[in-house]
């Protein structure tokens, strides 16, 4: 049951059950195009037009607090950044396609470890046995899908623990973000050191022991930028992930006028090219080849088939699971 929850309601936050649906906005100010900020929704965070090619990467260093957060839903990679550079990647879930995760600009203002969960009036908790929309179940209950520790991201939606292993590249959830436990904890934990969140590190390993609910506010938010992408040119390299939510976002002329703004020379590329290399991502693959081999007309016998999450990145993870 656990692997098929994700709560959506504001009052998390607050204790109190919201249920009035959010209105994804239609139009809003657009932010400037930097290397961790994109263009618009659909503008992958690591895309050489936003990084010019180049993505730096840095050791996390306590204490500074220019830090964001970036996830490109296909990709299921979340990204955190400090002073402009690349410090750690998760992969993660992501809500459902009846339940898609927002596309947009979110913030982090608190963290909350051994969160309680009231569930919302929706047709998926009205259709569960033993819960009832509005009640308040504790952390130490056993019907509480959130796991040990959530990110408000403010309106319906959370980063929070995973299930299992294999929530991990899916579809699993209800609108939000799902990442296991001892990677959940190390985000939180660079999050308090470099905001210099009021809590200590004694605090923090008490709430990991027992289920008493410890929230920490943030002075300032962690700017969450999540976007969708699935065609994306990154350090000389393409990456065509699958449509998970099915946008209609993998087609000729979409690859064709991504290359050319990669300054791709795509004259050795035709229609039956693109669509086979299209062709080539599917639910759990992308498909990877070097811009100079789509150059040269080599894009289907250089180019690559690889799993969306790398094998040693699950066994990493199943090790790592375990042990927490």
């Amino acid at each position: 049951m656990l692997a098929f929850i994700c709560t959506l309601t504001a009052g998390w936050e607050n204790a109190s059950a919201q249920t009035t649906p959010l209105a994804q906005p239609t139009a809003s100010p657009q932010p400037t195009a930097s290397p961790q900020t994109a263009a618009n929704r659909n503008e992958s965070e690591r895309s050489d037009r936003l990084t010019g090619g180049h993505i730096e990467f840095a050791e996390f260093d306590p204490n500074q607090p220019d830090i964001r957060l970036t996830l490109n839903v296909p990709s299921f990679r979340l990204t955190l950044w400090q002073n402009g550079k690349e410090v750690k990647s998760y992969f993660v879930g992501v809500g459902m396609k009846e339940h898609p995760i927002y596309i947009g600009d979110r913030e982090a203002n608190e963290l909350i470890w051994n969160p309680a969960w009231i569930p919302p009036s929706s047709d998926w908790v009205l259709e569960m046995k033993g819960v009832s929309p509005g009640e308040v179940i504790k952390a130490s209950d056993p019907r509480n899908p959130l796991g040990k520790m959530k990110i408000p991201l403010g309106d319906r939606y959370l980063i929070h623990q995973a299930a299992k292993t294999t929530d991990l590249g899916n579809l699993v959830s209800h609108g939000c973000v799902r990442m296991l436990r001892p990677e959940l904890y190390d985000l939180a934990e660079k999050i308090v050191a470099a905001r210099s969140a009021p809590v200590s590190a004694k605090r923090i390993a008490a709430a990991k022991r027992n289920s008493r609910t410890l929230v920490v506010h943030l002075d300032e938010p962690v700017p969450v930028d999540i976007n969708y992408d699935t065609l994306v040119v990154e350090e000389g390299v393409l990456h065509v992930y699958p449509d998970v939510y099915d946008r209609g976002t993998n087609r000729p002329a979409k690859l064709r006028a991504e290359l050319q703004a990669a300054n791709v020379d795509v004259t050795n590329l035709n229609e039956k090219t693109i669509k086979q290399i299209l062709s080539k991502a599917t639910r759990h693959k992308q498909f990877v080849v070097e811009t100079h081999s789509i150059v040269e007309g080599r894009a289907l016998e250089d180019g690559r088939v690889l799993p969306l999450i790398p094998r040693k990145q699950k066994e990493a993870t199943r090790q790592s699971s375990h042990k927490n």
